[in-house]
């Protein structure tokens, strides 16, 4: 989401690097830099405004002046300034007291609310409630019947509901019928503002009390996120916000600018189609992304979650026992996958995002799949002993899946160096890391 801000930001931080001294006059100069920056990443002008003067104002003080690396003491303010516009800390949903909690989420059309609500309720299944989807929209039906689908896929229960009831009616009959812990209302949108719409939350907030009220808004859409968010908050005073689509070519501006702007922070965000794509929104780690620094502590939550501890040791074991094959590297394979895309998981690592050649040579995900489909393609013996696949089983491989022989040789070719080493770093003591067999 903030690729362009980063980088901008980034040229201009390699700039104060090289000096020995900062004046009044480079560090004006850099603010100018990052004014047009924030700018051109649709933050909202009143918000940059005030930011690049704070920041303005601690980089000039002697502190900074008389540093031995200026620069870095600049880019350490910019990036206190940039947490503290977004919240200082992060915020959890206020589920606290007696169940059932509700949860209302509100937004314009198309802002993803209906998926995002079926992310919530896996995100909540997972902290140990027990969420109930009630779908509210009766003016589509079709996100009646995609609620249900969804609700299917993730194992949560969803509420009845009809397109000829009063929504504040289902989700007041919902509250009575769940016996669950916590409701998660997906209510209808419009593709704007008006007054109908305004109108019927205010009902349904009426009928059905609400826990939290949470505003689901396209980071797409930049100010104008910032905007829906303003109107929303006057008629219901919403709780926080949750920002979808950020994994697409959004320029950021409305992350930045919800909070200063509303006084509302942004709780989660939504960072992919899957349904394990929301991730709790925690501004110092928002910060080190758009000035490049990575996000290693929600990679190592992202894994933590994923991965199955359990099997790790096992993995391990077979490893010292020199029993690591392919089918241990499929698994291995499926359990990365879920931790999102390579280009997302690169991005969270620590200076990755500066690295030129990287923007240049995108992770091709195809080859991921290309490679579990040539282990898929093999028999069980052959998975277990890779030894034994000779031309023939080759060729037969490479029909299997869809791929040429020279790709089944690469892959084992470089399977058996891996695992080689693997068994090497095992014995001094390491072999927790998994080396990519499709470079």
């Amino acid at each position: 989401m903030f690729e362009s801000l980063t980088e901008k930001l980034n040229r201009t931080f390699k700039n104060l690097r090289g000096r020995g001294r900062l004046s009044e006059s480079n560090i004006q100069d850099a603010m100018k830099e990052v004014r047009l920056a924030l700018l051109e990443a649709d933050v909202n002008y009143k918000v940059v405004k005030r930011l690049v003067e704070d920041i303005r104002a601690r980089a000039v003080g002697q502190e900074v002046l008389d540093s031995l690396t200026p620069g870095q003491q600049v880019i350490k303010i910019v990036n206190e300034e940039l947490v503290r516009l977004m919240g200082e800390t992060g915020h959890e949903l206020n589920l606290t007291g007696r169940p059932p909690f509700v949860i209302m989420l509100v937004g314009l059309q198309g802002s993803g609310k209906t998926t995002t609500a079926a992310k919530l309720a896996r995100h909540l299944r997972s902290k140990g409630r027990h969420p109930y989807l009630v779908p509210a929209d009766v003016y589509r039906p079709a996100a009646i019947d995609q609620l249900r689908t969804l609700g299917a896929r993730i194992d949560v229960p969803v509420h009845s509901s009809t397109p000829d009831r009063k929504p504040e009616d289902l989700c007041k009959e919902a509250m009575g019928q769940s016996g669950a812990d916590t409701l998660i209302l997906d209510t209808a949108g419009r593709l704007h503002v008006d007054t109908a719409l305004m109108e019927e939350l205010v009902r349904i907030k009426e009928n059905v009390p609400p826990t939290e009220i949470l505003l689901v808004a396209d980071a797409m859409t930049g100010q104008d996120a910032v905007g829906v968010a303003q109107s929303f908050d006057e008629l219901l005073d919403i709780d926080g916000v949750i920002l979808t689509k950020t994994e697409g070519d959004a320029r950021g501006g409305a992350a930045l600018s919800i909070r200063a702007v509303t006084g509302k922070p942004v709780k989660f965000v939504g960072t992919g189609e899957k349904l394990d794509a929301l991730e709790p929104f925690h501004p110092e780690r928002m910060a080190s992304r758009i000035l490049g620094m990575g996000d290693m502590l929600s990679l190592i939550e992202k894994a933590q979650t994923e991965f199955d501890e359990t099997e790790a040791r096992k993995l391990q074991e077979r490893i010292q026992k020199r029993e690591f094959d392919l089918e241990d590297f499929r698994n291995q394979l499926g359990q990365v996958k879920k931790l999102g895309s390579m280009e997302q998981i690169l991005g969270m690592l620590p200076g990755m995002g500066q690295l030129k050649q990287l923007k240049k040579m995108k992770p091709d995900e195809k080859e991921l799949v290309r490679v579990e489909a040539i282990i898929n393609s093999m028999t069980r013996e052959e998975r277990r002993n890779h030894k034994i696949i000779n031309g023939s089983r080759r060729k037969r491989i490479a029909r299997g899946s869809g791929t040429k022989v020279q790709d089944v040789n690469r892959l084992l070719k470089n399977f058996a160096q891996t695992k080689k080493m693997m068994e090497r770093l095992t014995r001094k003591g390491g072999g927790h890391g998994m080396p990519a067999l499709f470079q």
